[in-house]
């Protein structure tokens, strides 16, 4: 989500919710099943296949399984998932591009069950990847993990973000600035955003109840990006590799709740390192 939708979304609706046990139990079903959607695109991540056929892939997934995928038609996007290849960094649209050996794909899936939203992304290695790529997947997952960890009653979002950044930018990398986290549950983008950087102690204060994903986009060079002419499409301005990986968590009285865990603990990168 950008930062200038969260604001539109913050000015329509400035109340902050916070949910109860249904609500955690909605959510991590919708979760689960995002999950496992994900984990099922392992065995498909082969050179040849394209993006199209991964997205038709997950959404034969999602109706045989009675889920609805976010993505589709949202605001105009043509597809139920957002592929964003090598330089991509989000938003990217499945087509008729076919990976190659040594490409890295994020796979961005949102499913919407029983009226909630599970919301994940992932990187995929296609077959034998650069040592700075795989550099780049283990830096990123581990950012998204420390802005998880971050997470409890008392923390501010702004302590979510510093997790992140001083880990990335301590490996030489560029945080991305122009794309956040966002809250969700019945709705796909709601409050609070989370940014993926800032400083100890700054902005909301969190609190039991909410409902929100973590979701850091990492670059190999500088931070910024632009958006492709089909509105959609961010890519790094110096072409360089960037990675994303995203969890929907909840925060509870001690700490938080991460709903979209592979059960297989293929949520981690999958690299040799």
């Amino acid at each position: 989500m950008s930062n200038l939708e969260v604001a539109c979304a913050q000015t329509r609706d400035s109340r902050l919710k916070l949910h109860g046990p249904d609500a955690f139990a909605g959510m991590a079903k919708a979760g689960r099943l995002v999950a496992e959607a994900l984990d099922m695109l392992v065995s498909h991540m082969e050179p040849g296949i394209t993006t199209e056929a991964l997205d038709d892939l997950l959404f034969d997934f999602a109706m045989s399984h009675d889920a609805i995928p976010a993505p589709l038609n949202y605001r105009g996007f043509p597809k139920s998932i957002c592929t964003s290849l090598n330089h991509v960094v989000c938003h990217g649209i499945p087509g008729p591009r076919a990976l190659r050996e040594g490409d890295v794909l994020n796979i961005d899936v949102t499913l919407i069950v029983d009226g909630w939203h599970g919301d994940s992304s992932r990187m995929y290695p296609v077959g034998k990847i650069s040592r700075a790529a795989e550099r780049l997947l283990n830096v990123t997952h581990k950012a998204l993990m420390l802005g998880v960890e971050a997470v409890k009653p008392g923390a501010t979002t702004g302590d979510i973000g510093h997790a992140i950044q001083a880990y990335a930018e301590a490996e030489r990398c560029g945080v991305v600035r122009d794309f956040c986290g966002h809250g969700l549950g019945r709705v796909f983008h709601d409050r609070p955003n989370i940014l993926h950087y800032g400083e100890p102690g700054e902005g909301l204060p969190l609190k039991a109840g909410m409902l929100f994903t973590i979701e850091p986009m990492i670059n190999l060079g500088k931070p910024h990006v632009k958006i492709l002419s089909d509105g959609w499409t961010a890519v790094t301005r110096d072409r360089s590799l960037s990675a994303q990986y995203e969890h929907t968590v909840g925060v509870t009285e001690t700490g938080c709740e991460i709903f979209t865990l592979s059960p297989t603990g293929l949520d981690r990168p999958l690299t040799r390192s």
